[in-house]
């Protein structure tokens, strides 16, 4: 099923922040999450994005592409939003080493692109 106007957009814009969140830690290692603040923000931010565009895409999008843990990256945002006090850094680290860079082909396929990071 390919992706409404509305539904493309916000993939778009989960792409965009995901593979900005990837380059902010590509030559980076988890302890510098810890000591840089700028990246810590950086990164929380771009992950928030990637959540919140989830969330405003169609259900039944969601539903056809079920391979994609929609729940999970949703739930990452609304701790960023709402419990921002009591983010786990090994987990923030976690999402943007493995399950971005496993994210970022599903999205490229779903939008027809292929730039992989």
């Amino acid at each position: 099923m390919p992706p409404d106007e509305i539904s493309s957009a916000y993939l778009h814009d989960m792409l965009k922040a995901a593979r900005l969140a990837f380059e902010f830690v590509r030559l980076r290692t988890a302890g510098d999450l810890l000591t840089d603040p700028m990246l810590m923000a950086a990164l929380e931010r771009e992950v928030q994005i990637v959540g919140e565009a989830a969330r405003k895409i169609e259900e039944s999008f969601k539903e056809a592409h079920a391979d994609v843990p929609w729940r999970k990256i949703i739930a990452t945002r609304h701790i960023l939003v709402h419990d921002y006090d009591d983010v786990d850094h090994e987990v923030l680290w976690r999402i943007a080493t493995v399950h971005l860079v496993d994210l970022i082909p599903q999205l490229e396929k779903m939008l027809g692109e292929s730039k992989s990071p």
